[in-house]
C-alpha cells in the first residue's frame, strides 16, 4: 500500500507508463533555447489531469513545468499548445493568477508533440481525496467556495480586448455551435448506446437560449484547476488548464463550474464521483454559488437549467473521449478503464435536472 504523502502540496512522481518524455532530446533542446537553465535534466509527472499532460522538469537547481497534449489522436481544438501559451501570455499582465509562460515549442520532433514551458506555482490543489492534514472545516470551506465563485466572476469581468484576445473566439452563435459541436464529438467518440445522453442532446438542441454579452471564459473551472495558498486555502494563487478558454457566453462557463459542483443532497451516484470536496459542510451550494456570481459579476441571472444541463452533457462527452482513447489503446492509464460508467451517471444526472426543472436539490423526489 502506498504511504500518504507527508505534505499536502501537489507532488509529481515518475511518469506513468507510456507517458514518458525523451529526456536526452528535451535536455538538448532546453540547453539551446533556454540557456539560463543549465545542468542535467530529470522529469516527473503530476498525477492529476485527464487531458493535457503536465510534467515537472528539474534542470540543475531550477525547475520548469511542461505541458503537452495527450498521446494518441489529437483533438485539435482541445489540445492546441500554442493557443494555450498565447492565452497565458496575454492574460498574465492583467490577471496574475495564472502561471507565467516562458517558451513555446511548435516542432513535434523534440518530444513527439508541441509543448510549452511555464514557471511552477507551488501550492495546494484540492483533488477528490484531499490530504488529511488540510483544515477543511466549515469556515474554511465557506471562505474557499466564496473565493472560488468570486474569482470566476473576476475572470469574466477581465477586459479581454485590452489583453489582445478579441479574436480568440467567435461569440456570435456561440451556444448553437457548442451544442452542435459537442454532439458531433460525442458521436465520433461513442462506444456504447446510452439513452439518457441521446435524450439530453435532443433536449439541448430544442432549448437553446440567445447568446449573452461575451466574456473571457475558462471552460473548465473547478477546484482541481486552482492552486491555493497553503497558509490560506481561500487565497487562489493560480488558475490552471486554459486550453479550452475562449470568448463566449459567461453563463456557459458558470454552468461548467456548477456541473463539477456536487451538492450534499445530490443523488448518491453523482456524489460518488467526487469531482472535489464541494459537498463538505460550510461550502456554498450550486444555488448559492449562482446567486453569489450574480452579485459579484453584476450580470442578471437567467434560468440556469440549460447551462447546467449542457455542461453535464459536455463533461460526459469529454469523459467519453477519454474512455474511447483508452479503449482504442492510445492510453494505458488504468484510471480510464471505468469511465464509461461516469458517462452513464452524467446522462442520468442531466435527465434528472431536466425532469425536475432545476439545478439544485436533485436528490429530492419530484
Amino acid at each position: 500500500m502506498t504511504e500518504p504523502s507527508p505534505s499536502p502540496l501537489d507532488r509529481p512522481s515518475a511518469p506513468r507508463p507510456g507517458e514518458e518524455l525523451p529526456v536526452h532530446a528535451l535536455e538538448a533542446y532546453l540547453h539551446e533555447h533556454l540557456p539560463d537553465y543549465s545542468g542535467p535534466l530529470s522529469v516527473q509527472q503530476y498525477p492529476g489531469g485527464h487531458s493535457n499532460l503536465t510534467y515537472l522538469l528539474t534542470i540543475g537547481d531550477r525547475q520548469l513545468v511542461l505541458r503537452r497534449p495527450p498521446f494518441g489522436p489529437e483533438i485539435k481544438s482541445a489540445h492546441d499548445m500554442g493557443r494555450e501559451h498565447t492565452i497565458l501570455s496575454a492574460i498574465h499582465p492583467l490577471y496574475p493568477r495564472v502561471p507565467q509562460p516562458l517558451h513555446y515549442c511548435q516542432a513535434p520532433a523534440v518530444i513527439g508533440a508541441p509543448f510549452y514551458l511555464m514557471r511552477p506555482v507551488p501550492g495546494i490543489i484540492l483533488r477528490a481525496s484531499p490530504h488529511t492534514s488540510l483544515d477543511l472545516s466549515p469556515l474554511v470551506m465557506q471562505r474557499l467556495s466564496t473565493a472560488f465563485i468570486d474569482n470566476l466572476a473576476a475572470i469574466h469581468n477581465l477586459d479581454y480586448q485590452a489583453a489582445g484576445l478579441a479574436d480568440l473566439g467567435k461569440p456570435e452563435g456561440y451556444i448553437q455551435r457548442q451544442v452542435s459541436g459537442w454532439t458531433k464529438r460525442y458521436r465520433a467518440a461513442q462506444t456504447n448506446t446510452i439513452k439518457t445522453i441521446d435524450e439530453t442532446a435532443v433536449w439541448l438542441a430544442a432549448h437553446m437560449p440567445p447568446d449573452s454579452p461575451p466574456a473571457l471564459i475558462h471552460n473548465d473551472y473547478k477546484y482541481d484547476n486552482l492552486i491555493l495558498n497553503p497558509d490560506d486555502l481561500s487565497d487562489i494563487l493560480a488558475v490552471l488548464d486554459w486550453e479550452m478558454a475562449t470568448i463566449g457566453d459567461p453563463y456557459m462557463d458558470l454552468g461548467t463550474a456548477l456541473a463539477y459542483w456536487v451538492d450534499p443532497d445530490d443523488l448518491p451516484e453523482l456524489q460518488a464521483l467526487a469531482f472535489g470536496p464541494t459537498a463538505l459542510p460550510g461550502g456554498l451550494t450550486r444555488r448559492q454559488l449562482a446567486d453569489r456570481y450574480a452579485e459579484k459579476s453584476g450580470r442578471p441571472l437567467p434560468d440556469l437549467l440549460f447551462y447546467y444541463v449542457f455542461a453535464i452533457f459536455k463533461l460526459a462527452v469529454i469523459i467519453q473521449q477519454i474512455y474511447a482513447r483508452y479503449k482504442s489503446g492510445h492510453s494505458r492509464d488504468e484510471r480510464f478503464a471505468r469511465m464509461i460508467e461516469i458517462v452513464q451517471v452524467m446522462g442520468a444526472a442531466s435527465q434528472r435536472a431536466i425532469q425536475l426543472g432545476r439545478i439544485h436539490q436533485l436528490g429530492e423526489a419530484p
